[in-house]
């Protein structure tokens, strides 16, 4: 039975914390008392408020909050007592939050369209994410109604959640203090039922800390350097849990946005969450960030053989925890069964545990949307559709990333190409001292099936809008180039060729090329004059052969400069050498709006205006099939970008299909 530590002193941090203090006495509560407390999660929102596709303008009945919230309303109906947490990264991820961000910022008296929907709902707290520092300081100090002392905020206070937000690990670097309040109590009167079987109102304090992924200050570098510190995540539990529990309260839950990951620990840790599961006086973890689900009942989840994880019930070291997907596709629930002995309530742990609960628990069988929310973002909605369908130029060719994985760079490369020719620009007017250095520009595919069979980037021959740039380029990156050697390039690639499996051409039986450990938005392609082949059939780090520069071996010395984004520069993905050190470049254009420009100055794009592919695979005849999943129907973008050793194997029946690829040819 899982049981918290005592309550210990109150600090003058606490104090200065301006948290909640201790109240008055509770009601005498009987020994053996009971009470269900179903904790509700929402997490990776990514700002999908309707369930709608902004990139294909059409209904999209697999995600959105709104199909949420009917899940939350269930399961208030279900359990008498519930609390409803936000997990973070909530405010950024689709045109409806660039619109809102960027093309018309929201003002100081108006309240973000995810935040007014999620205040329909009714949230008792949530944290912060990495995304939510992506528009920089100023506007999450805005949108969140939190005053920041940081430098170039202004002291003010917007319009904001209804809820509380905490932030247990993030501080202003002018002053120390905690960006947010690292902590919270929220008073609540649950049902509970006495020895005798006689239901009893009981007060409950329930005290919640928030943790965001410490790597922001690469990853963000650009809008936290000089203006926040950041504090690994079991360091700032170990500060703040014992002054949360010196408030007297009955629960602790930690909102941490990361996943779980059993290594040895280090404080710039990512997903640190198995490792805070150890810090005491932690009652539940909610987990996020890793886009996935926990409890998960694919019995080859990354979960599955962890060690200290329940991937069944639900616990990580003897720590209810729960993960609730992402994009508004699934609502985590934590059941926990409460005890009252000693005068103090515990966690049973034989009668608790976790689930997650999809808004399409069959195939085409999705709840229906909440009808409260629609209405409440109708104008920011109606306004987005308007914007993404500002026309910016034509192709003559389709982009899409249905086979970047095996060389279609048709959507990466018209990326590549105006990032080029931005920097190249940028050097023939302003820096002189740099001409004569060979500019390369990576390009990678941000959507790649991840999210299921929809989740691919499509955008058709015709007329191009806003919307088609979007969904060429993502993220609100701005665009940055490094300086790096003829050495540090292969080893970018070799990062990059970690994307696929090492294949051993002897083996009969069919064999995956695509390593799901690694993201699609780390397998860059570098264009620019060069031409390389990946071996899958070598080690990592060791794939890279034939590379060439103009057609010449890669001398090791050679400069170059790379044009990428902000993240990678920074040393998101931890790529070698990547790390700001070597940046010369931060520009204040983000990535996308670099695209856009570029298009718009071309008129019609035509596949002469843009890079061919540079890489293809070192040719080897293996024994059995290489295979990897796309989306089903879509042999013919893999024809039209010359991929003929590409055959569909069979439909998977979901929407996806498994094709197999020819490394001989």
């Amino acid at each position: 039975m899982h049981v918290r530590i005592p309550a210990v002193a109150l600090t003058a941090a606490t104090l200065l914390a301006g948290c909640a203090q201790p109240a008055a006495r509770p009601p005498r509560v009987p020994d053996g008392t009971r009470a269900d407390v179903a904790i509700l999660e929402t997490t990776d929102l990514h700002a999908n408020v309707r369930s709608y596709d902004y990139y294909r303008l059409q209904d999209d009945p697999t995600l959105g909050f709104e199909r949420v919230a009917t899940l939350i309303r269930q399961a208030r109906a279900q359990f008498p007592n519930t609390l409803l947490f936000d997990d973070g990264d909530t405010i950024q991820g689709t045109a409806l939050a660039d619109y809102q961000a960027l093309a018309q910022p929201v003002g100081c008296d108006q309240e973000l369209a995810i935040y007014r929907a999620m205040d329909a709902l009714g949230y008792d707290g949530g944290t912060i994410g990495n995304h939510e520092f992506n528009y920089g300081l100023p506007f999450l100090a805005q949108v969140t109604g939190t005053p920041m002392d940081v430098p170039g905020v202004a002291p003010r206070r917007c319009a904001g959640p209804r809820f509380p937000l905490v932030l247990s690990n993030v501080f202003g670097a002018k002053d120390g203090r905690p960006l947010y309040a690292p902590w919270r109590v929220i008073a609540k009167t649950f049902t509970a039922y006495a020895p005798d079987g006689s239901a009893i109102a009981v007060p409950l304090k329930v005290g919640i800390v928030g943790f965001a992924p410490p790597p922001i200050m690469d990853w963000d570098r650009r809008n936290l350097a000089g203006k926040v510190t950041v504090k690994g995540v079991v360091e700032a539990a170990a500060r703040y849990v014992p002054e949360l529990r010196a408030q007297g309260v009955d629960l602790v839950v930690a909102i941490s946005h990361g996943g779980l990951n059993p290594a040895p620990y280090v404080a710039d840790m990512e997903n640190a969450n198995w490792h805070l599961a150890g810090v005491p006086g932690i009652d539940a973890i909610l987990l996020g960030h890793s886009h996935d689900v926990f409890p998960n009942p694919d019995p080859h989840s990354r979960f599955a053989h962890m060690p200290g994880v329940d991937d069944a019930r639900g616990f990580v070291r003897g720590v209810p925890a729960v993960m609730g997907g992402f994009f508004g596709r699934d609502l985590g629930v934590i059941r926990l069964a409460l005890l009252r002995r000693g005068g103090r309530w515990v966690v049973d742990e034989a009668a608790t545990h976790s689930e997650v609960r999809p808004v399409c628990p069959q195939k085409n069988a999705c709840v229906a949307p909440d009808p409260e929310i629609a209405p409440l973002v109708a104008a920011a909605h109606a306004a987005t559709v308007a914007y993404v369908q500002t026309p910016i130029g034509r192709s003559d060719f389709r982009m899409s990333t249905y086979f970047a994985d095996v060389g279609d760079v048709s959507a990466l490369a018209a990326v590549a190409a105006s990032a080029r020719a931005y920097v190249e620009d940028w050097i023939a007017r302003d820096h002189a001292d740099l001409k004569g250095i060979p500019v390369l520009a990576a390009a990678s595919a941000f959507k790649a099936g991840f999210g299921g069979p929809g989740d691919y980037t499509d955008v058709a021959a015709g007329d191009l809008s806003i919307r088609s740039a979007a969904d060429l380029y993502l993220y609100p990156n701005t665009l940055a180039a490094v300086k790096l050697d003829g050495a540090g390039v292969k080893a970018w690639l070799e990062k990059s060729a970690e994307r696929f499996n090492r294949i051993d051409p002897a083996r009969p039986e069919a064999q995956a090329l695509i390593d799901p450990r690694v993201p699609s938005y780390n397998f860059d392609v570098l264009f620019g004059e060069l031409d390389y082949a990946i071996d899958v059939t070598r080690p990592a780090g060791q794939r890279i052969v034939d590379l060439r520069w103009r057609g010449k071996p890669l001398d090791p010395a050679q400069p170059f400069l790379v044009v990428t984004n902000n993240y990678r520069a920074s040393g998101g993905g931890r790529f070698p050498g990547l790390d700001g050190a070597n940046l010369v470049l931060s520009a204040p254009d983000t990535n996308r709006d670099v695209l856009i420009g570029w298009i718009r100055a071309h008129g019609t794009l035509h596949r002469a205006d843009v890079p061919a592919r540079p890489w293809r695979f070192a040719r080897v005849h293996t024994a059995g099939p290489v295979t990897f999943v796309s989306a089903a129907g879509k042999a013919d973008a893999a024809r039209a970008a010359g991929l003929d050793g590409v055959r569909l194997l069979h439909d998977n029946g979901d929407g996806s299909a498994t094709y197999a690829i020819d490394l001989s040819r």
